[in-house]
């Protein structure tokens, strides 16, 4: 389904009548979507560990952190005023400030841009003008290219949405190097390649509220079957990124073998949810939080196995 949704109605949402409508801080803070926040901020520590080499300038260090936690931040708030109406029509997100009208759509959208803004400045001012074009781009990508166009009419929303969450580990990089090497490359394939399976798991288990809301991912436009096996091809190209890493020297054997090892155990849970009597949803959730640990445990093996 590729309809888009017409903004021009009321900004007003409806609101239960025994809900408390009093916005507090933290709905502000669950409007910039903390726990996409969270694995953002880390990826960004490993991007920025690893381009050190535990040659740490911690000043460097916090700046590229908290500009990039303002610009991610940003980036989930503009996703919330933009999908607002959307959200009413899912379980999991009815409940939010904007679809429950517990705070206005203008307020919001200048929370975005003030954060935004101040991200924005902290990088080019701190980190050095690449690093600062680099957070455009992750931005630009979210909320233009993900959110405003292709969430709304394509499969590809999922692919090239990637864009945006590749990111912030380039971020994390650049702020150290103030250039794009092979070393910036790997981490932008290795987020790159990481989202689809990882975003396709839970919408497999979502399918049905994201049809209900009319969002055109892979699991409503072409089945959970089609989804399964489009997985399987990121995962493979998953393999060789900790090889790279290692063959130009970024990390040592150990991450590279243990990477390697988890990554084919993802490509076999992956494969299995193609046999004959699984369960979609359970499926589903258990591959969607093995994702989760997988890229918690290779970055977090990045950085302790990182050559210095």
């Amino acid at each position: 389904m590729s309809k888009s949704i017409n903004y021009a109605a009321s900004d007003a949402a409806p609101v239960a009548e025994d809900m408390d409508t009093r916005a507090t801080w933290r709905d502000f803070v669950t409007l910039a979507k903390p726990g996409i926040l969270r694995s953002n901020l880390f990826v960004t520590l490993a991007g920025f560990w690893l381009a050190s080499q535990w040659n740490i300038n911690w000043a460097n260090l916090i700046a590229t952190l908290v500009g990039t936690m303002l610009i991610v931040g940003a980036s989930g708030v503009f996703n919330n005023y933009l999908d607002r109406e959307m959200d009413t029509k899912m379980e999991r997100t009815k409940n939010r400030a904007l679809p429950t009208g517990k705070i206005a759509p203008g307020v919001v959208l200048t929370y975005g841009i003030v954060l935004g803004v101040l991200g924005l400045a902290i990088l080019f001012t701190f980190c050095g003008v690449l690093t600062g074009i680099c957070g455009v781009i992750g931005m630009f990508a979210y909320v233009v290219l993900y959110t405003m166009w292709l969430k709304r009419t394509s499969t590809w929303s999922t692919s090239l949405g990637g864009i945006s969450g590749a990111m912030p580990p380039v971020i994390g990089y650049v702020a150290v190097t103030n250039s794009i090497d092979m070393g910036a490359v790997l981490l932008f394939l290795w987020m790159f390649l990481w989202q689809p399976p990882h975003f396709w798991a839970l919408g497999i288990r979502r399918v049905e509220e994201y049809r209900a809301a009319g969002f055109p991912i892979l699991p409503v436009v072409k089945g959970i079957r089609r989804t399964q096996w489009q997985m399987l091809p990121y995962i493979v190209l998953l393999i060789p990124v900790p090889i790279l890493m290692h063959a130009y020297g970024y990390v040592g054997l150990i991450f590279t073998i243990a990477s390697v090892g988890i990554t084919i155990l993802w490509l076999y849970f992956a494969v299995k949810g193609l046999a004959k009597g699984q369960d979609p949803d359970a499926w589903g959730k258990k591959v969607f939080m093995y994702s989760i640990y997988y890229m918690m445990v290779t970055f977090l093996l990045m950085i302790v196995d990182t050559v210095h």
